[in-house]
Order: C-alpha cells, then sequence, then structure tokens
C-alpha cells in the first residue's frame, strides 16, 4: 500500500509541475537539428563558426554582450593572430586613468573581453524599450537543448499572432519563447550580410552559423572534452581486456582440477 501510495503522489506532482508549466506559458519544444558537435566524436565546423562570428558581430553585436569571450579566443576556430589583433582593433575598451583621474579609453588588445554595446544594465534597457538583452556567452549552455532552443528561436518568428491571442504592443509571435512574446525583433533577414567566403546568407543559414559559433562560446573545451573521453573509454576497454585475461590464466589451474599445494 505504501509503494501504491508513494506512486500516486509522485503522479500527482507530475501532473501538477506539467499543468504548472503550461500555466507560466513554456515555449514549445525547440526544432531537432543535426549538429557537427554532437555525439562522443563531435567537432565544431570552423567555416561555420567563423560565419557565426560574422553573424555576431553584424548584427547580435548590437545589442547582445560577450562577457566571457576574449578575442583571442577566435584562434581556436582558425583565425590567426594577425586577424585577431585587427578584429581586436576594430573596437574601444576602457583604459587606465589619466594623471588628472579621468577615465580613458584604448583600442581592445587580443587578451580583453568582447566589450559591451551599452554602458550599464539601465542604458541597455533605455535602449530597448525597457527589456535586457542577455549576454550570449553561456546562453547556449544555460537553455535545455541550447544549441536547438537559440536556432529555433531565430527562425521561429511569425508574422502575426493566431487568432485570439493577445500579443501585447512591441513585442513579437514566437511559439519557442516563453510566452511566446519576445521584445527583440526578428534579428536574421536573407542577404542581411554577405558572408566573407561567399556562402549565401539565407536567415536559416545565417542562424546555423551563429548557434555554431555561440556553442563554442559557451563549451570552448568541447572538443578536448570528447577526445579526452574517447582515451578514457579506450584505457577502460584495453584495461577490462588485460583483468579478463589475467582471470582466465589465475583461474585456469582450478578449472582443470589441478591442486596448488602440490609440487
Amino acid at each position: 500500500m505504501k509503494m501504491i501510495k508513494n506512486i500516486t503522489v509522485a503522479l500527482t506532482v507530475g501532473v501538477a509541475v506539467s499543468i504548472s508549466a503550461m500555466a507560466a506559458g513554456a515555449g514549445k519544444h525547440p526544432l531537432q537539428v543535426e549538429w557537427s558537435f554532437d555525439g562522443p566524436f563531435g567537432k565544431f565546423d570552423r567555416a561555420s563558426a567563423q560565419r557565426g562570428w560574422q553573424v555576431y558581430k553584424q548584427v547580435c553585436a548590437a545589442c547582445h554582450s560577450l562577457k566571457y569571450f576574449r578575442f583571442r579566443n577566435l584562434a581556436e576556430i582558425g583565425y590567426d593572430e594577425d586577424m585577431i589583433k585587427a578584429f581586436a582593433a576594430e573596437y574601444e575598451v576602457a583604459g587606465d586613468v589619466d594623471d588628472f583621474g579621468d577615465p580613458t579609453t584604448r583600442n581592445a588588445l587580443p587578451q580583453d573581453v568582447f566589450p559591451s554595446p551599452f554602458a550599464n544594465d539601465n542604458a541597455a534597457r533605455a535602449s530597448n524599450g525597457g527589456a535586457l538583452p542577455p549576454d550570449l556567452s553561456l546562453m547556449v549552455k544555460a537553455r535545455h537543448d541550447g544549441a536547438n532552443y537559440v536556432y529555433s528561436l531565430l527562425t521561429g518568428y511569425e508574422d502575426s499572432a493566431p487568432a485570439g491571442f493577445d500579443l501585447t504592443d512591441g513585442k513579437y509571435y514566437n511559439e519557442y519563447f516563453k510566452g511566446a512574446q519576445i521584445s527583440m525583433a526578428p534579428p536574421l533577414f536573407a542577404g542581411s550580410i554577405d558572408y566573407e567566403d561567399g556562402t549565401e546568407a539565407s536567415a536559416d543559414q545565417m542562424a546555423k552559423d551563429v548557434v555554431m559559433f555561440l556553442t563554442y562560446v559557451s563549451e570552448p573545451s568541447l572538443e578536448k572534452r570528447h577526445q579526452m573521453g574517447i582515451k578514457v573509454l579506450l584505457f577502460l576497454l584495453m584495461l577490462t581486456i588485460l583483468l579478463y585475461m589475467s582471470m582466465k590464466k589465475i583461474w585456469k589451474p582450478v578449472k582443470e582440477g589441478k591442486n596448488f599445494y602440490e609440487d
């Protein structure tokens, strides 16, 4: 009876949680996309990540920061030192105070983090109708099924809300966002940027590329972790074989009925 009671309680709680999630307006389940970084042998598509960096720089950076990302990290997706220095030099960051105690600015260096587009959160809210654009450094890791969520969100805007849906002024309808109302306007439009490698910049392509880049930003050690996991599995496999062979050798006399104590 106690077991039945526990099962009943668990089911009740589960239903309650599901109802609460629906009441809270949980977003639609993300589309499932095949990513090169998925699976134990997954790797970043560096060409896509570089295009994603271009999308972030030309589109996303106007509102979203990357406060945990340093310019020098671009080396891991294929950029050389001179290119990284050139990218960094395009931006200004806070420098040392001068002799009069006044703040100064300087060109960014590879070791600097990517500068925020706003001086502070209040300035960010004032420029975005009261909404605070989230930092994207850990966005993919911070969301469940993060890569698919971000992709679905970027491609999930509808021209209008369905009949009967009360869409607040200044909001946009997107089923993948909690509550289906989002303050961010659709950011990606076909042909809005020109890819340096000549790839056609469709909205879908840009979404996939920026997700590739943001996944790298969120988890730059992903490839090394995968490689370490494979090495550990190979080691465990070899150890298992050695232990099995040792066991067979040790127990062979016993199976043959020999006495260990006989000369």
